[in-house]
């Protein structure tokens, strides 16, 4: 009996061994310490998930502030790739089509240009039919400007016009009929964003009758107040192209009356003229 009680004994002791083991403790760890440790194992877990939490969020606000800053550097004025003006079609008079002939370089992209010589904001609102009419070209039949940018449904419409029009109506006549064809186009493209370009100036001591720096910077000015009363974009063309007399730049005149040639208009352009001017838009559009 002695040894039988002895040898359950013995096997009593084994299976506590066993049992200890299987459960993860070790040999010399006191029954004790064994829920101390847990938890202590868990709240070592906790606060490395907490951190790891906090890195994370430091992390996305350091990278949200990068962003920011990335944007805040960004230099104004950074121009766009000519294929920025893919989308657009460009409105104007002579002076916008002497550009359009430059811009077959691809220095503007694929933009399209609907301009005729001597166009301007009130005979563009005249029929098709008009028997005196102007209207520009495209596809070989002669469209009104509002039909053209309906059939082309730009994203992005560059208007300059007016040269044609001081002269002859005077600063505010020639205002009115800006707002009616500047309605028009949006009326018939919604969508698109309308850029309004400041009349150019003439080189100096040129002038058509009315037609001079004086007036045409008199109906800038009354243009820039019309494009932040509607939500246009305004862009100041003249103030790219002119020197520090406010009269264009002589370099970027084509036709400046000269002694051989005393009945030069002095206000077309240029390819070097037509260069600043695209530098320009390119780096004011946005």
């Amino acid at each position: 009996m002695k040894y039988k009680a002895i040898l359950l004994s013995a096997v009593i002791l084994a299976a506590a061994l066993v049992g200890g083991c299987s459960s993860g403790g070790s040999g010399n760890t006191k029954a004790s310490d064994t829920p101390q440790s847990s938890a202590a194992e868990e709240s070592a877990v906790q606060q490395s998930e907490e951190e790891s939490s906090v890195e994370q969020s430091n992390a996305e606000q350091s990278t949200e502030t990068s962003d920011e800053s990335s944007a805040e550097s960004q230099p104004a004025g950074t121009p766009v790739d000519a294929s920025w003006f893919n989308d657009a079609v460009f409105i104007g008079d002579s002076v916008t089509l002497k550009l359009s002939y430059y811009a077959d370089n691809g220095d503007l992209g694929e933009t399209v240009f609907l301009c005729a010589g001597s166009l301007g904001y009130n005979n563009s609102l005249w029929d098709i039919d008009h028997e005196d009419n102007v209207h520009p070209v495209y596809n070989g039949e002669k469209v009104t400007i509002f039909d053209g940018v309906e059939r082309l449904k730009p994203k992005k419409i560059f208007v300059m016009m007016g040269m044609n029009d001081i002269g002859l109506y005077g600063v505010d006549d020639t205002i009115d009929a800006m707002k009616t064809v500047t309605d028009k186009l949006a009326e018939k493209c919604p969508d698109s964003v309308i850029y309004i370009e400041s009349v150019t100036p003439m080189v100096s001591n040129s002038s058509l009758g009315d037609l001079n720096n004086d007036n045409i910077r008199a109906f800038d000015e009354k243009l820039k107040e019309v494009c932040a009363e509607k939500g246009y974009k305004y862009l100041d063309v003249y103030s790219a192209v002119s020197d520090e007399n406010g009269d264009l730049v002589y370099e970027y005149c084509g036709d400046p009356p000269t002694d051989d040639n005393p009945n030069g208009m002095g206000l077309h352009f240029t390819d070097e003229g037509c260069k600043i001017w695209a530098d320009y838009l390119k780096a004011n559009v946005q």
